[in-house]
């Protein structure tokens, strides 16, 4: 049977389309995201070397911002009205996550109607939602207070226009925690689920939650793995045992792959080849930061932040640090890796250990430099960031499969 059609919107570095791409029953249309660094990660692995997207002709291959293409692209958005399957993800976090300083007037809240205004040009079938739990929360603090987007993009999804030629969706949303889907992280998110009101009104986006509940331990089942894994089990072919020179890098140590011992590991490194790990760079500590490492790991409480006078006595001023446990799944991982410290070595991760931890198989290569700060946060997105915004690919399999059989 021929593959359903999707696009990917605020792509990021590809992890929605690589779990599409894994589930054998989606092709991708195009990607919108506006960061060339995620994109070139993306536009590698799964434009260049899997071929998994027939772009199409009239846009540019290249990052792009959603706003540039409604307004330069409409008339050909709305030429794919009956072509597309589904449009599939969700708009930047980091307004409404309440790791960050939950914004409400950050303006990247705004693109929720951009991606509204998509929706509708484009008419797919059905859509997938994907954003953090503040989505769900009301902006209590802030100047308009009490508004909850997900309510907003609930109403403004649901609505039908005659006139323009708008079909309505029927949507249902939900808060899920990844760790229950074989991720070892503990990521809550929000879904929703949208399936346009004209296609068949037996059909239910409700019913997508409890496919997922009822289908999680057969698909763990087909790709060997437990229904949850912890830290331990996802990272630990990855200890720093047998330094090498980083071949991305020069001047930093990279470690050859340590023996796999657990079925989470095998599938992670299935398909890749390299004795080293991509992206397995190993951060330059000073030897007072290794010390410090040692003591939080041998005194701190794993899996807890540092408390306020563990902090004090080390003279530590960043607000958070946890030392992980490596028995349990990792916290939600964000875009600053030296908010975790490495479960056993006195380190922060390497981008490949962010990568194991969201799912991204070993062969997924991300592009671009490491790290950034200061000011340029705003404005650049490195290999880091990339992983931590990004959709576990495993559990996007997983929402792949299940929606290519509602919509069969």
């Amino acid at each position: 049977m021929a593959k359903k059609t999707y696009i990917d919107l605020f792509a990021g570095c590809g992890g929605l389309s690589l779990g599409l791409f894994n589930s054998n029953e989606w092709k991708a249309c195009f990607a919108i995201e506006k960061s060339f660094e995620a994109f070139e990660t993306l536009e590698y692995n799964l434009i260049d070397r899997n071929h998994h997207f027939n772009w199409p002709e009239w846009l540019p291959k290249k990052n792009h911002d959603i706003n540039d293409i409604i307004e330069n692209y409409s008339v050909e958005l709305e030429s794919l009205r009956g072509k597309i399957d589904m449009v599939a993800g969700g708009p930047p976090c980091q307004g409404f996550s309440t790791a960050g300083r939950r914004n409400e007037n950050d303006h990247r809240n705004k693109l929720i109607e951009s991606y509204v205004k998509f929706i509708r040009l484009v008419q797919p079938k059905i859509i997938f939602f994907e954003n953090v739990k503040g989505f769900t929360q009301r902006f209590d603090k802030n100047k308009v207070k009490g508004k909850i987007y997900s309510d907003y993009v609930k109403s403004a999804l649901s609505r039908s226009s005659t006139a323009a030629c708008i079909y309505g969706y029927n949507v249902f949303g939900k808060l899920v925690d990844f760790s229950e889907f074989g991720i070892p992280q503990k990521r809550t998110r929000f879904i929703l689920v949208g399936i346009r009101k004209d296609i068949d009104t037996n059909l239910k986006p409700e019913s997508f939650f409890d496919m997922l509940i009822s289908e999680k331990l057969k698909f763990a089942s087909q790709k060997g793995i437990p229904i949850r894994n912890d830290l331990k089990a996802a990272i630990s072919d990855l200890l720093r045992i047998n330094d090498v020179d980083c071949p991305d890098s020069k001047g930093f140590k990279s470690s050859f792959y340590n023996e796999q011992t657990s079925d989470y590991q095998e599938l992670m490194r299935s398909g890749c080849t390299s004795l080293i790990p991509d992206s397995h760079r190993f951060a330059k500590h000073s030897s007072q930061t290794t010390a410090k490492f040692i003591q939080f790991l041998k005194f701190g409480e794993k899996g807890k932040a540092l408390s306020k006078e563990f902090k004090e006595k080390f003279n530590i001023k960043k607000r958070t640090i946890i030392p992980l446990d490596g028995n349990k799944p990792a916290p939600t991982i964000t875009t600053l890796p030296d908010d975790y410290i490495h479960y056993c070595e006195p380190r922060i991760f390497t981008v490949r250990e962010y990568a194991r931890l969201q799912s991204f198989s070993d062969w997924y290569k991300f592009r671009n430099k490491y790290t950034t700060g200061g000011k340029r946060r705003s404005q650049e997105v490195p290999r880091y960031s990339q992983i931590g915004n990004a959709i576990p690919p495993l559990f996007a399999e997983q929402a792949g499969i299940i929606l290519s059989k509602i919509l069969s």
